[in-house]
């Protein structure tokens, strides 16, 4: 599931940042072993076999077939200093890949909205266009969001698959596969040996004009089947070795037969004109007739 930092941010006015991520580093040397006994061909066959697995083990045609989902999060954002610096609870819309709705709980004053290309938010000053840094930030979340990996990206002209060997992560035994897309993102997806469900997923990119590299890692548990779809009650994102934040699901449903009108800029005009306050309205009207 999308990280929802940006509805977080914007609820809470704090930045994020912080604590050291919990990496393993005795991977290497067994992941180094793997390779050099694999040939590529080889390699990737199996890469592709443990992801036919995780996509199984996730539900399968269920999984694959999702065109919706709905989801009530707790979401925690950390500070510099690794403590805890915001809290907000809030209700997720989606429609796979591209289209998202966050609103805040329980006052839903505060919503953002993307559609492929397109974002606007809601706030106590109106309805305003997403930045570009915003657009940015939603469509690389898009682009490296675990879902939209297995069900459509796998599949991408271009994609490098390798298998990277056995290990334990998160005090789970676990097989470690590799992918590399066509815009030399990298992925190293962590899943476990018993349940072949993904643990912890890392995404390597390289910034286009500063050329340095930024690491992230997404950390998956509290798996429960929903309508036929195992789906992580908890969720953990660190950046560059940095807690960024935590998201904890109280309750989600798939395929709820929901509009794309929900993920518009006048959805958003029309909660706007609900909830705005009764002089700004005023003012508004007053523009209007002039």
């Amino acid at each position: 599931m999308i990280s929802k930092h940006l509805l977080l941010a914007a609820t809470l006015g704090f930045a994020y940042a912080a604590a050291p991520a919990a990496f393993c580093q005795a991977d290497q040397g067994q992941n180094q072993a793997s390779e050099q006994v694999m040939m590529p061909e080889e390699s990737a066959a199996k890469a592709k076999q443990v992801l036919a697995q995780v996509i199984q083990a996730l539900g399968g045609d269920a999984y694959l077939n999702v065109k919706d989902y709905t989801c009530e999060a707790r979401v925690s954002g950390f500070g510099h200093n690794g403590d805890l610096s915001g809290f907000a609870k809030e209700f997720e819309y989606v429609m796979p890949p591209g289209k998202e709705r966050d609103e805040n709980l329980p006052k839903r004053n505060i919503i953002s909205v993307y559609n492929g290309d397109k974002g606007w938010s809601l706030d106590r000053g109106g309805v305003s266009p997403a930045s570009i840094t915003e657009m940015a930030t939603h469509q690389e979340e898009v682009a490296t969001d675990l879902d939209n990996i297995l069900r459509a990206r796998i599949h991408e002209p271009g994609m490098i698959f390798r298998y990277a060997g056995i290990d334990i992560v998160d005090y789970n035994e676990a097989e470690w596969v590799e992918l590399v897309d066509k815009d030399n993102r990298s992925f190293r997806i962590a899943v476990s040996r018993s349940t072949h469900l993904p643990i912890r997923m890392s995404v390597d990119t390289r910034d286009a004009n500063t050329r340095m590299r930024s690491s992230q890692v997404f950390y998956y548990s509290n798996y429960h089947p929903l309508q036929g779809i195992q789906t992580p009650f908890q969720t953990t994102h660190d950046r560059n070795g940095f807690k960024l934040q935590q998201v904890f699901y109280d309750k989600c449903e798939y395929n709820t037969g929901m509009s794309p009108d929900l993920f518009t800029e006048a959805s958003l005009q029309e909660r706007w004109a609900k909830i705005a306050p009764k002089n700004k309205k005023d003012k508004d009207e007053s523009k209007s007739k002039n």
